[in-house]
């Protein structure tokens, strides 16, 4: 079992408790009724049942929800009131990942808006699998994986007006495909990694994100891969790998490349879409020991309710669009609407008879059955988008302190993560990333005049 971290206080030291995060309030709680009229409603959607005082953190949080809520309103309620995930991490909005690069290993990928609009961000597109599999504008099954944990580490929100925009949505991207689809061997991980450490100098690349997992448990002493993160660690490169998706399998077993010692293993959160902390709980992420014995992951991000787009041109992408513009139509409009979609959703075309609360109630039921947010964006789950938020946010900590080494990175990341109360230690690490306390630990490491 992982030893308590010295940076975790979970039993109060003389100081009150606030209700809300569950932090001792070195400054006191502000009872609720002293609470800005402006911020009521908010804290009382996200606090406890009857709460009756909170710290001075989490006003300050709310403050900063409530004013981005109130400039992208109308996507917001489009958006049938999903919070982004920058404003549930409480993201630093001065350091956004400027001058840094990510690099991407995945199954495929595409040039979304989200990343070339008003520039292309997209720095390099490499495939190491053989001709014949496409190109990156090219549409096909692989392309949605890598597509959506690019997004959700570097997306800039475009095509919701900045509303869904990632932690890091000014840094740059290499795009490396290792794979025509499905399952991505080690060998082919392998090569991705190595092309990378190759051009890590001419693209300025700074942090790796693989969200795939390798071929089954082995000693990182003795797997190839294993040892080629080594070596990428050695050579400056932060690497931040998904955990998996096993954690209610027996064993629940962390693979390689998450199984390396210097990466950084991601787990999942279920944050549950809201900033009340008492609702937080564990995704069903992976977890150690290692075959080595060594504690996977070290910090854990959220890996469900992920606002991701959705791969244009396709027929989810039709789905989505018809639901979205369903749910938004009037009356009169719903009607036409089906009609003129009507190869689009066969459940949807034969209900157009049917009572108007009937359609739309049929209507609510694809939006949530399909996880649809708006026309471009949807939710989505798994490790493999809680390792790019994590990636995001180291993109903006370089940003704060180029100097910084692989191992200084994952350090921070250790040392400001926050436990969640009453979960076993070795299935969430040292806890829940905090993107804006990491960022101001990094700025404060940077050298005087560097």
């Amino acid at each position: 079992m992982m030893q308590e971290s010295a940076h975790v206080s979970e039993v109060p030291a003389g100081r009150p408790v606030c209700p809300v995060c569950w932090r001792e309030a070195s400054e006191g709680l502000m009872p609720f009724e002293q609470v800005p009229d402006e911020l009521k409603s908010l804290v009382a959607a996200n606090a406890p049942a009857g709460v009756e005082a909170v710290c001075r953190r989490c006003l300050e949080l709310f403050g900063r929800a409530r004013a981005q809520v109130e400039k992208y309103g109308a996507v917001f309620e489009q958006g049938r009131q999903v919070l982004p995930t920058w404003a549930r991490l409480g993201a630093h909005e001065h350091f956004t990942g400027r001058g840094v690069t990510i690099a991407f290993l995945d199954s495929g990928f595409y040039p979304h808006p989200d990343l070339t609009t008003p520039h292309s961000r997209i720095l390099e597109y490499h495939n190491i699998v053989p001709k014949g599999t496409g190109t990156l504008e090219s549409i096909d099954v692989a392309s949605w994986h890598g597509m959506m944990t690019s997004v959700v580490a570097a997306g800039n929100g475009a095509l919701s007006g900045g509303f869904f925009r990632s932690i890091a949505p000014d840094c740059n991207v290499v795009l490396v495909k290792v794979s025509k689809s499905g399952h991505i061997g080690e060998k082919n991980i392998e090569r991705g990694l190595k092309w990378i450490i190759e051009n890590r100098e001419k693209y300025g690349i700074r942090v790796v994100n693989i969200s795939a997992g390798g071929d089954g448990e082995s000693s990182y002493l003795h797997n190839s891969l294993c040892q080629t993160v080594e070596r990428a660690a050695r050579e400056g490169l932060v690497v931040v790998c998904a955990v998996g998706n096993a954690g209610w399998e027996p064993g629940h077993p962390v693979i390689p490349p998450a199984s390396s010692p210097s990466c950084i293993a991601v787990g999942g959160l279920n944050d549950q879409n809201s900033l009340d902390r008492a609702r937080h709980s564990l995704y069903r992420s992976s977890y150690g020991p290692t075959a080595d014995g060594l504690q996977k992951p070290e910090v854990i991000a959220p890996g469900i309710w992920v606002p991701a787009p959705i791969l244009p041109h396709t027929p989810t992408a039709a789905e989505a669009d018809l639901y979205a513009r369903l749910d938004r139509a009037s009356d009169e409009e719903l009607v036409p609407l089906i009609e003129e979609h009507k190869d689009v959703d066969r459940d949807v075309y034969d209900a157009r008879a049917l009572p108007t609360y009937l359609i739309r109630q049929l209507v609510s039921v694809k939006l949530h059955e399909a996880d649809v947010i708006s026309e471009h964006y949807k939710f989505v789950d798994g490790t493999s988008f809680a390792a790019p938020i994590v990636s995001s946010t180291v993109a903006c900590m370089l940003e704060a302190n180029p100097h910084l080494s692989p191992q200084q990175v994952k350090r921070i990341l250790i040392d400001t993560a926050e436990r969640l109360p009453g979960v076993e230690i070795d299935r969430q690490g040292w806890g829940v990333i905090a993107p804006r306390r990491a960022v101001e630990i990094a700025l404060a490491l940077r050298p005087h005049g560097g």
